[in-house]
């Protein structure tokens, strides 16, 4: 039967317009913190990354130490505004429920953050408990390493190598690579910048849909390429 045995789905960015909060607020606090960067920036440089590695990063390139309260700051402030302001990708609910077979959510974000955005969007209700943090799986790391894909597909008992994934960010798309997996890119969120679909592709999608709406017939495509193969 055609098909791919698992869909596993990318949260920020692919099902709720998230990435472009987070930039908003850590763009904020690193700029005052004496690393000027703008939220566009942020998001064409950092999206899907942690905070941590976030600041990891910007302190190898800076050389400005950062304290632990910038971590504990941002995640306070993220939280609180995506409680009220999160939205959906526009078309998400309508093109998930299109897309016939097992789907699963594999994230960077914690399980808690995940039940919020997906609580207040309703798009809780299409995944149930088939959701997965990074964080909280195997040894607790993130994308770019696979791991929490590789657990994804554990939980359904299917093999990586029929497993597409829907991803909005290099680091991710590196992650379902290294997984083994097909994968999808996705530039439908309001942290798109230009050159988005592009950077994508070279780090290894197959093809990049703009608009969920297209999503459906991308995936039923490449599942009907797969059987010629």
């Amino acid at each position: 039967m055609p098909g791919f045995d698992l869909i596993i789905y990318d949260c920020d960015g692919v099902l709720v317009d998230s990435e472009i909060i987070a930039a908003e607020v850590e763009s904020k606090l690193l700029t005052e913190a004496g690393f000027p960067i703008s939220a566009l920036e942020m998001a064409e440089r950092f999206a899907g990354l942690t905070w941590k590695d976030i600041l990891f990063e910007v302190e190898r390139e800076s050389s400005i130490p950062f304290s632990a309260t910038l971590l504990d700051a941002s995640e306070k402030l993220l939280d609180e505004r995506l409680a009220t302001e999160v939205l959906a990708i526009d078309g998400a609910i309508e093109a998930i429920g299109r897309i016939p077979g097992p789907r699963c959510i594999c994230s960077n974000s914690e399980i808690k953050r995940l039940k919020t955005m997906l609580a207040r969007t309703g798009i809780d209700r299409l995944f149930g408990e088939q959701v997965y943090s990074a964080r909280e799986v195997g040894e607790g790391r993130t994308k770019p390493a696979p791991d929490v894909f590789l657990y994804g597909a554990r939980q359904f008992n299917v093999s990586p190598a029929n497993v597409l994934v829907i991803e909005d960010s290099v680091h991710g798309i590196h992650a379902a690579a290294a997984a083994g997996m097909r994968v999808v890119g996705f530039t439908g969120g309001a942290h798109s910048y230009p050159g988005h679909a592009d950077r994508l592709t070279e780090a290894g999608a197959e093809t990049v849909v703009r608009r969920m709406a297209e999503l459906p017939a991308t995936v039923e495509a490449l599942a009907g390429w797969s059987e010629l193969l």
